[in-house]
């Protein structure tokens, strides 16, 4: 199955009320991981790439890694930039041949978030991709965005409708009380929100701050039309126990060898994406 669009993912996600797993990947043994674990779950998946990646690993490499990796995969998948306010670095990505991009301009005034989202998106419809818009600050994700609510603050659902509709977005991450990172306590999300928005637009939501919620928590917003489910903090967790807890074990017998050590790594990431496939409800949607 060849790579698709994001829209050919979340919509019957959307509609059947299951969530895709978004997966920031960090480089090719994550990549490669996270695609696998797919196709073992027979799921569709979003790999995403935050802007810290692009600019490390450079848009060209990247691009051609999942070139590589996804000739000829088995399960639809789709490659999303993450939250970028960076306009040059939005161009770049969809230049390459990224399916889709989150615009994140929540720092700048409604007004203008507004104006420049629609530009993003027909700039994205040229080169046949898709835009997710943000409106309220979620918090900091790779060295992007900020823990403070946006210069207009926190925005009625109606007014977040009207983004919605004027921009032409395809998926919408609205804030509902989830941050990026791990969660000091239990969040108390804003289910009705994500219901609101979805039954006056007909747009998916997409979920930031998955890492930390419980199953419940997921089923309950997934069931409310999060169809895009992202993950990052915990694939770098899951990422760096992996490799600690090989190298304490290669130290204590003495036995450096750096290929277990990328095929234990890499065991790890296919185990921790088909354990999201499940959760989400996506497991088996590609068969």
């Amino acid at each position: 199955m060849p790579v698709v669009s994001l829209t050919e993912i979340v919509g019957p996600a959307a509609q059947q009320r299951y969530g895709v797993p978004a997966v920031n990947v960090l480089n090719d043994l994550t990549l490669e991981g996270v695609l696998a674990g797919a196709v073992e779950a027979r799921s569709p998946v979003i790999v995403q790439t935050s802007v810290k990646t692009v600019k490390s690993i450079g848009s060209e490499v990247l691009f051609s890694l999942w070139t590589a990796m996804t000739r000829g995969i088995e399960v639809p998948v789709t490659l999303h930039l993450d939250h970028c306010p960076d306009r040059a670095v939005i161009s770049e990505c969809l230049q390459r041949g990224w399916n889709s991009v989150l615009f994140d301009a929540h720092e700048l005034t409604l007004e203008e978030n507004q104006r420049q989202t629609v530009e993003v998106v027909a700039e994205a419809r040229g080169y046949g991709a898709h835009v997710e818009g943000e409106i309220e600050g979620i918090g900091v994700e790779d060295g992007v965005g900020s823990e403070a609510v946006g210069p207009d603050g926190r925005l009625a659902v109606e007014r977040q409708v009207e983004f919605v509709r004027a921009t032409g977005v395809d998926v919408f991450a609205p804030a509902i009380g989830n941050a990026h990172g791990q969660y000091a306590s239990a969040p108390t999300l804003e289910g009705d929100k994500v219901t609101a928005i979805v039954e006056a637009t007909g747009v998916p939501v997409a979920l930031h701050g998955g890492t930390g919620l419980s199953t419940e928590q997921f089923g309950d917003l997934i069931a409310r039309g999060c169809a895009k489910v992202n993950i990052s903090t915990g694939l770098k967790e899951a990422y760096m126990r992996s490799n600690l807890a090989f190298l304490k074990d290669a130290e204590a017998k003495g036995k450096w060898d750096p290929p277990s050590l990328f095929t234990a790594v890499r065991a790890d990431v296919v185990a921790f994406t088909k354990g999201l496939c499940e959760t989400f409800g996506s497991a088996g949607k590609a068969a």
